[in-house]
């Protein structure tokens, strides 16, 4: 098992997640982030630590699309291991539906 991150993270990119992860498995894209499958321990530290509820169990139902989206990107992104600020509009992005179709961007975050 894994754990995954959705499209509700899209414009938000809290990092909270990614200073409590203790292998360094989150990866950053423009505007998101993912977490590498292959890396990920499962030990869950991170999913309550995201205020957008974007990270999830990849047993859940709504997760196995997102399973191979967070294995791509996490391969093309580079790495990232501290926390960074968060979106400008990162709380009002929270209620905002489509974001995927809306705003997703394929371009790589700057990492560490």
């Amino acid at each position: 098992m894994t754990y995954i991150v959705n499209d509700l993270c899209i414009k938000c990119k809290y990092t909270d997640c990614v200073e409590v992860c203790p292998v360094d498995c989150f990866y950053e894209g423009e505007n998101m982030l993912v977490i590498h499958p292959d890396e990920c321990i499962d030990c869950g530290v991170c999913e309550p630590e995201c205020p957008a509820e974007a990270i999830l169990p990849d047993t859940e139902p709504s997760a196995e699309k997102w399973i191979e989206f967070n294995r791509e990107y996490s391969e093309q992104w580079p790495n990232i291991t501290r926390k960074i600020d968060a979106m400008p509009d990162a709380d009002e992005m929270q209620k905002v539906e489509g974001k995927f179709e809306k705003f997703f961007s394929p371009a790589p975050g700057k990492g560490d």
